[in-house]
């Protein structure tokens, strides 16, 4: 049996601020280890990667810290590459978005036929050409597809890093304010799978078991890549951009539980988590807590 792998990714670089990078340290302050192994885990940390917070880059207001954000994603790819040459499931502690390009990078170099169940509560389908804020963490999906700028879209074995018909928009919230129009009519145009929260809101573990089969059917291995911000902030206030009318705390875990089950599962990042949100802690403890009774198919 494979043994979870934590890998810690402290960094906010292609966040719109600072506090991702601390989601690390939050996470082991609770005891996410000790509970995982009290779950019954066998687990290896491989410890924090270098922190990298984010810092304002007004002379790239297109992409901001571009060059950082690719440093972090080729650093996570060599480590998510080595737990997984070792037989380990990587979980992978974020940190912004953006380390899921390196994490994808890591994974192909073994698993060519990955699947990516994005649990996440945006889109993420802007460019430099259409974006407003300049922010890489509002443009991963993008760049996973292809899109956007060389040096991010190409930091893979191969380009682009997933093809759309391998990829499930899982939890988007388009009620919350934060998807742009621009990325609502690239959507339409993908092959994506999708499954937004105003359709699966009161059905979230059948949509979740509905969706995994359709990824399972057509990938031999598949991430999920957890953005806390899929919950509604008024039940877990910890997402770095607030995200009303999302789903629940309680339908999230289940939604994860699902696709941790799943026979294929390749890997699990989590991300978004703003630890200045947190100041006492509780919400680190909460996720914590809950993670830790995901029964991860090892």
């Amino acid at each position: 049996m494979r043994k979870i792998g934590i890998i810690g990714v402290p960094s906010s670089a292609g966040a719109r601020q600072t506090g991702q990078e601390q989601a690390t340290r939050a996470y082991r302050e609770a005891s996410l280890i000790e509970h995982l192994r009290l779950a019954g885990h066998s687990v290896t940390d491989f410890g924090d990667l270098p922190e990298v917070p984010f810092r304002s880059d007004q002379q790239h207001p297109k992409a901001q810290n571009l060059q950082l954000v690719v440093e972090v994603a080729k650093r996570v790819a060599d480590q998510v590459d080595a737990v997984v040459r070792d037989h380990d499931l990587p979980i992978v502690l974020g940190g912004d978005c953006t380390i899921t390009l390196g994490v994808l990078a890591g994974l192909i170099r073994q698993m060519p036929n990955l699947g990516l169940m994005y649990f996440d509560g945006d889109i993420d389908l802007n460019t430099p050409d259409t974006t407003v804020s300049g922010i890489l963490d509002g443009m991963v999906m993008a760049h996973i597809i292809g899109k956007g700028v060389d040096a991010l879209a190409r930091v893979g074995p191969r380009y682009p890093l997933m093809a759309e018909e391998n990829i499930v928009l899982f939890g988007y919230n388009a009620e919350a304010g934060w998807i742009d129009e621009v990325e609502t009519q690239v959507l339409a145009q993908c092959q994506m799978m999708t499954y937004p929260s105003a359709q699966i809101r009161g059905t979230v573990k059948a949509s979740a078991t509905e969706a995994l089969a359709q990824l399972e059917s057509k990938a031999d291995s598949i991430l999920i890549h957890f953005d806390v911000d899929v919950i509604d902030d008024d039940d877990f206030p910890a997402g770095d951009v607030p995200h009303s009318q999302g789903i629940s705390f309680h339908e999230a875990m289940a939604a994860l539980s699902v696709f941790a089950a799943s026979r294929k599962l390749a890997g699990l990042v989590i991300t978004e988590f703003n630890a200045t949100r947190d100041a006492d802690g509780a919400l680190a403890r909460r996720f914590v807590d809950a993670v830790a009774k995901v029964e991860f198919r090892l």
